[in-house]
């Protein structure tokens, strides 16, 4: 099921942001419930019972009888400000779908569909004897499979993904006669990508364990196809279809790299900290303008910048053998954002605090992750719309024993 998933669905929508109509959306991080009440952070998790897509090495880490599910959802609430003008919008859906399952005793794998971006927007505006209607809508999604293995401490994986799905900018004129037109861009990507990660755990004695984690993807061409298209929509005729063309060697992804710290103790009790860095160079990242014979311009004003994450998160859990409450983890995190948007000279940034609690079930090992989160999304020096964002995120993380073979006795 989860691989017809991934060749033919995707997730749904949760950005309700105007900024989601430049470059390719609000991109996604590849972190699932649980690491989003942490802040974001993943790079040097080991755990055995979480799905950590962030770093693939993590695979590596599983137990050998044990089968991992993961799926989560959200819904997120925006409030917006731009001058004396307000507004609000909700959004939400279905955010991702892994699965891990062990290949031996220090192997691991895993396969899923994740988010790249999302896009999703609506706004209007008054012009010269008539309006102007903005909408954006769809993304981009990953089905990957991914394989690591560990020795000696030492963990190496490694996701290979495929990326599909479309973005659409649509913007619609209405004069005052009742004429209507639509000015339609494009985005079709079908597209491949690849993540290496690595991992070194060290334990400093019986109970506490350092865990350092780095990731990187290469700078690489997107492919796909993008195009413009104009329609008369009161008149009855085809759309005027300008400006297509392939997106081979005209747009690229960038140079990606992670890096974390893991401090873990566990004994009666067990806390964690970690603290993680990204960095991506956007701005070396090319993102041709479509400009056809009638020198129309998709995204003027808008350039790529460097986009890097600081994060930080922890969780404790005040008695791993007690009654329910102190068996549940208490998490809490805190990210910044320098984004890789620049519009019209002003640099785009994002930063928020996140909590949630990670619920046991009855048998112990199924969780059930629940997480808040505030953010703030606004650019510099001027603040052009500022964002101000209260997500819920629901995850469910299945850990079952399926490997396990009963003797008859």
């Amino acid at each position: 099921m989860l691989i017809v998933g991934v060749v033919s669905g995707k997730a749904e929508n949760t950005s309700v942001t105007p900024y989601s109509m430049y470059g390719y959306g609000v991109m996604n991080d590849h972190t699932s419930s649980y690491q989003r009440q942490m802040g974001g952070v993943g790079y040097a998790m080991t755990s055995g019972r979480q799905i950590n897509v962030k770093n693939p090495a993590s695979y590596a880490h599983i137990d050998s009888l044990t089968f991992l599910w993961d799926m989560g959802a959200g819904v997120s609430m925006m409030w917006c400000q731009e001058g004396s003008a307000s507004g609000n919008a909700i959004g939400g859906g279905l955010d991702y779908i892994t699965m891990q399952f062990p290949l031996g005793k220090h192997m691991g794998a895993s396969i899923g569909l994740l988010p790249y971006s999302s896009v999703g927007y609506a706004f209007g505006s008054e012009i010269m004897h008539g309006i102007l209607e903005n909408q954006g809508s769809g993304g981009l999604n990953e089905g990957y499979i991914g394989i690591a293995g560990e020795v000696a401490g030492f963990s190496i994986g490694a996701n290979v993904s495929y990326r599909f799905g479309n973005i659409i900018n649509d913007v619609y004129a209405i004069n005052d006669n009742g004429g209507e037109t639509l000015f339609e861009h494009v985005m079709q990507v079908r597209d491949w990508d690849v993540n290496i990660g690595a991992q070194y755990k060290a334990k400093l004695d019986k109970f506490n364990s350092l865990t350092l984690g780095a990731t990187y993807s290469p700078k690489k061409s997107m492919h796909g196809q993008t195009w413009c298209a104009f329609w008369d929509i009161n008149a009855d005729a085809a759309a005027d279809t300008v400006g297509k063309m392939d997106m081979k060697d005209k747009y690229f992804q960038p140079h990606t790299v992670g890096a974390g710290v893991n401090f873990t103790h566990e004994r009666s009790s067990k806390w964690m900290v970690e603290a993680d860095f990204t960095w991506q160079d956007w701005s070396k990242a090319p993102f041709s303008a479509l400009v056809n014979e009638k020198e129309v311009v998709v995204f003027d004003g808008m350039s790529f910048a460097d986009r890097w994450k600081v994060a930080a998160g922890a969780e404790y859990v005040p008695k791993l053998r007690g009654n329910f409450a102190q068996r549940m983890a208490y998490r809490i995190g805190a990210y910044y954002i320098n984004d890789y948007l620049n519009i019209r000279g002003n640099q785009v940034k994002e930063y928020g605090i996140t909590a949630g609690v990670g619920m046991p079930t009855i048998e112990g090992k199924t969780v059930i992750n629940i997480g808040f989160e505030w953010k703030r999304r606004v650019a510099s020096p001027q603040p052009l719309l500022g964002e101000n964002y209260f997500n819920i995120t629901l995850g469910l993380n299945f850990n079952e024993l399926w490997f396990w073979q009963r003797k008859l006795k």
